[in-house]
């Protein structure tokens, strides 16, 4: 059995190796072009930094999250923002998911429903939550995103990174699978209103492109609502949350931000759920 999951999760993640490549390489590029403007359009942005934020954290940059975590705690953003960037960031499911020829218009639909999720949530925060003075200083480093190897190189690391971790997910998932049945798993997961938004919510707050990939494969293969997919990848900040804990000192705030991030995900992904659109 062990054997035939194995090849079974093989052949299935071969396919999408090809595909993988090519994201990340026109991703790389993109970013290339577009990272000191992301960073300037923000710093510039003020009272709309979390329209800028939701629109500029749906592009699946190398960090950018981490980047928004910098400016926030360099007193640069705001709140708002910063929470903006966190809700609309998906890490790797835009490229998990043109890899897999998922169709355009669901794509766009996600993408779009995350855009004004963030967009929204990110302007009431700053309604509510006044910033306070900071002083404003650089903490824009990047770590561990190999941008500097060049695109190519680049490319391929973040293509060799995501398949060997896609593989073991994907086998992961095919074992569950096939030992509990497609059935029971989805009479676990899907027939459970909000509590699949919760727990996709916990998934989500894994500092790494884990969580991104758990989230869209188990979405992917039907072991997962689109309301509690959304939450996962609403409430997923890639390593922006690591980040922020290591830059902002106020553990208060940070718990703070944390709560407001994973609550209004999983409010946010079930209320998206409800909608027919997806």
């Amino acid at each position: 059995m062990l054997l035939e999951i194995l090849e079974h999760t093989l052949l299935d993640s071969l396919k999408v190796l090809p595909f993988l490549f090519i994201t990340y390489l026109a991703l790389e590029y993109l970013e290339k072009k577009m990272e000191e403007t992301s960073v300037s359009l923000v710093h510039k942005s003020r009272k709309w930094g979390p329209v800028v934020g939701s629109a500029l954290g749906i592009i699946p940059q190398c960090g950018f999250s981490a980047a928004a975590s910098s400016l926030y705690s360099g007193g640069v953003i705001s709140m708002g923002t910063l929470v903006a960037v966190f809700l609309s960031t998906s890490d790797e499911m835009l490229p998990i998911f043109l890899s897999q020829q998922v169709e355009p218009l669901l794509i766009l639909k996600i993408l779009g429903f995350k855009f004004l999720a963030a967009m929204l949530a990110g302007l009431i925060i700053d309604l509510c939550f006044r910033a306070k003075p900071r002083t404003i200083h650089e903490m824009c480093e990047k770590e561990g995103c190999h941008c500097e190897d060049g695109i190519w190189k680049s490319a391929i690391f973040h293509t060799i990174k995501i398949f060997l971790f896609l593989l073991v997910v994907t086998f992961v998932i095919n074992l569950i699978v096939h030992s509990l049945g497609e059935e029971r798993l989805a009479l676990f997961i899907l027939n459970k209103p909000f509590i699949g938004e919760l727990l996709s919510g916990i998934i989500g707050l894994i500092p790494n492109c884990a969580a991104s990939v758990v989230i869209t494969q188990l979405y992917l293969q039907g072991g997962m609502s689109a309301g509690a997919m959304l939450s996962g990848l609403l409430v997923g900040a890639g390593v922006g949350v690591l980040m922020l804990f290591r830059t902002n000192r106020n553990w208060k705030e940070n718990l703070m931000i944390l709560g407001l991030l994973y609550g209004t995900g999983v409010l946010l992904g079930f209320l998206g759920g409800l909608l027919p659109i997806f």
